[in-house]
């Protein structure tokens, strides 16, 4: 019903008459296992100790393809930063310690300031790949063996969230009230590690269905979250806004609200396994999500990757239709796509020597 949604929407979009609809995301869920220490979730659909059963994607970088752009919007400065791997293992050199195919992809939206996002950009390899407790030896294929290695990679995570955190407490450049959001996403052959602490949001598209994968950390949107900072004192105005300062209620940095625990930097961690149904991911801003749903955002890249097959193109059109709602933020996306889209004869005569067409499929684990 999704799909068939998305599918119209596409040909709209084609036409230049693309009408965003009310379409719910919070329909359809997903299956993935979550860490047991894991903060309360808020809004999205998560069916949580369980396993996907559907047949799993074995993934090298060959096969991720990853574009992104970013806008500053109408505001006066652009305080937002990113970071796009595919090929994890070319990028940190020896630094690596796995033998396995792996990518990483991170979001840092920055408030009151673009120091502390610009700061957690400079230094996140160190923090999270270097300094980090991560596990020497990558899954063998043993289950037991594969769940210790991926709660070890949770646990570095966490930890690199809180490391963070206090190096921006540390660092004179950093004012105690600027911060940013983070939200990071690991990939390591079949298995994708989300950490999450603010409001940016990544959403899987499977079959043509959007499908949210992190919690937006906001009271104006999440009750535990309101609940947690009312618990300490804490208040909320007609806006949403945390003591009247801050529409997030976790976030790196912010220290100014760090004593009374009412920001706090802990992640939340996610697992989930990829399966042959899984095409791409969504990672944006929450300039993004603030004029656009899920199922809008899934729709509109689906149908320009059956267009051209270009995640970077997909990212910048994402950003100009978020532009055309009139969104008051800075905006930036990532799109990282998992599997070459389903194309329609229609379209493959419009584009006839697009390289969409000339791909591979994917290799499958049997």
């Amino acid at each position: 019903m999704i799909a068939g949604a998305a599918d119209m929407m596409c040909d709209q979009f084609n036409l230049g008459l693309l009408k965003l609809a009310a379409v719910s995301p919070e329909s359809a869920s997903v299956s993935i296992s979550i860490s047991e220490n894991l903060a309360v979730s808020c809004s999205v659909n998560i069916k949580s100790n369980t396993v996907v059963e559907s047949t799993a994607r074995s993934l090298s970088p060959t096969n991720i393809r990853s574009g992104s752009h970013t806008d500053i919007g109408p505001r006066r400065s652009n305080e937002d930063q990113h970071i796009m791997i595919d090929d994890l293992s070319k990028h940190l050199g020896d630094a690596y310690k796995w033998g396995l195919a792996s990518s990483f992809y991170a979001l840092f939206d920055g408030h009151n300031g673009s120091e502390a996002a610009s700061y957690v950009k400079e230094h996140a390899m160190r923090l999270f790949f270097e300094d980090s407790d991560l596990p020497q030896a990558a899954p063998t294929g043993a289950s037991d063996a594969d769940v210790l290695f991926l709660k070890q990679v949770e646990e570095s995570h966490n930890k690199a969230f809180l490391q963070a955190d206090l190096a921006l407490a540390d660092e004179c450049s950093v004012s105690d009230y600027c911060g940013t959001t983070a939200l990071t996403v690991l990939i390591m052959g079949r298995h994708i590690i989300i950490a999450n602490a603010g409001d940016s949001r990544a959403v899987l598209c499977r079959n043509g269905s959007a499908t949210q994968m992190t919690d937006d950390h906001r009271g104006s949107t999440c009750l535990q979250e309101k609940e947690r900072c009312e618990r300490l004192g804490g208040y909320f105005d007609e806006d949403g806004y945390l003591n009247g300062q801050l529409s997030v209620t976790r976030a790196l940095g912010d220290w100014h609200m760090k004593k009374e625990k009412l920001v706090i930097a802990e992640p939340d961690v996610r697992q989930m396994v990829l399966t042959d149904n899984d095409e791409f991911m969504i990672i944006a801003c929450d300039g993004i999500w603030d004029v656009m749903s899920n199922q809008e955002a899934v729709a509109l890249v689906r149908c320009q990757l059956r267009q051209h097959n270009d995640p970077q193109r997909c990212a910048k059109e994402l950003i100009a239709q978020a532009a055309r709602l009139h969104s008051a933020d800075n905006l930036t996306a990532i799109v990282v796509c998992f599997s070459s889209p389903t194309v329609t004869p229609a379209t493959q005569a419009r584009f006839p020597n697009s390289r969409l067409f000339k791909k591979k499929p994917l290799n499958v684990l049997v």
